[in-house]
């Protein structure tokens, strides 16, 4: 069995920018509120014919653009997404569509906002068995799509956008054991239902599983790497809450590592959060080819999943 890598990544943001001051013309509320309670300054929204596919294949054509490849080097398209809305064709194939491939296989994974570090295990595990060639892995999110504009407790979180990563076949294993599972007893915590379906959440249950439950299950996806928090050169966690990222980041001991808080300029993205965090930092350049980096996501469902991977 082979080892996989990522190859590059890539990210796409809608242009129109929601600033704390602008919601407080929508709900009564203000940046000094959200500031203190959720860390975050602005978010991206996008417009109506402004699709998740869309977002998607932005964000994919970046990463392919960085890795130097072309759609038809593609033959796994992975998209992690709770917010499509057509079940068919699935986003996946309509990002293969838009971007003119081929015929890769086409699959959709719904773990919410943790959608993103499944949907990279998958594409590891595919790889690594020769069951695809090289993957185009994305996580895409329009949350204000199903967001209750009236309700402050949660309009003031989300945002919108796209995360992608190229993985391809390695002679090392680049992209380290997964480790992941769930509360299935506490599903309703975090929720997306209805028709139209609206996103909605027990936020004081979250951010006590969170900040409790997660912290040693993060240092124990360090330790199936054969690595300790502190030999860390970033923690990319899901960008839901910095009074969540923070003292997670904090308990997991990660004390070398650039903690990304992209959350305050992005808001919650759910599955795009990891990767839109992780091309950003790459594009910065605060981490360098071969850093060691622990990306971990967490949320609907009460699902999580993390892995180490070797910065491209």
């Amino acid at each position: 069995m082979r080892g996989s890598r990522l190859v590059a990544v890539g990210h796409y943001q809608p242009a129109k920018v929601l600033t704390n001051e602008d919601l407080a013309e929508l709900v009564d509320t203000s940046d000094e509120w959200i500031s203190s309670r959720v860390g975050i300054r602005t978010r991206h929204v996008a417009g109506p014919d402004e699709p998740v596919d869309e977002l998607a294949a932005h964000a994919g054509a970046k990463a392919l653009a960085a890795a130097g490849l072309t759609p038809a080097d593609i033959d796994l398209v992975l998209v992690a997404t709770s917010t499509a809305v057509d079940r068919s064709p699935n986003t996946a194939a309509r990002v293969a569509t838009r971007l003119g491939m081929g015929s890769p296989a086409v699959l959709d994974l719904n773990v919410v906002c943790a959608g993103f570090t499944h949907a990279l295990a998958t594409a590891d595990s595919l790889v690594r068995t020769g069951t695809a060639k090289r993957a185009l892995v994305i996580g895409a999110d329009k949350m204000t799509a199903v967001t209750d504009w009236s309700d402050r407790s949660t309009c003031v979180l989300v945002g919108d956008g796209a995360g992608a990563a190229v993985v391809e076949a390695s002679e090392e294993a680049l992209i380290g054991p997964v480790l992941w599972g769930s509360v299935p007893e506490m599903g309703h915590a975090v929720r997306i239902e209805g028709t139209p379906p609206v996103f909605a959440q027990e936020g004081q249950s979250v951010y006590r599983w969170a900040t409790t439950q997660l912290p040693p299950i993060a240092r124990q996806v360090c330790e199936r790497a054969g690595l300790t928090p502190e030999d860390l050169a970033a923690v990319v966690l899901h960008q839901a809450n910095l009074r969540i990222i923070e003292p997670v980041a904090r308990k997991i001991g990660a004390v070398n590592a650039v903690i990304a808080r992209d959350v305050v300029e992005s808001g919650n993205t759910s599955a795009a959060s990891i990767p839109m965090a992780l091309s950003k930092l790459v594009e910065r350049g605060e981490i360098a080819t071969g850093d060691p980096v622990l990306l971990f996501g967490f949320g609907g469902n009460l699902s999580y999943a993390g892995q180490v991977v070797r910065c491209p």
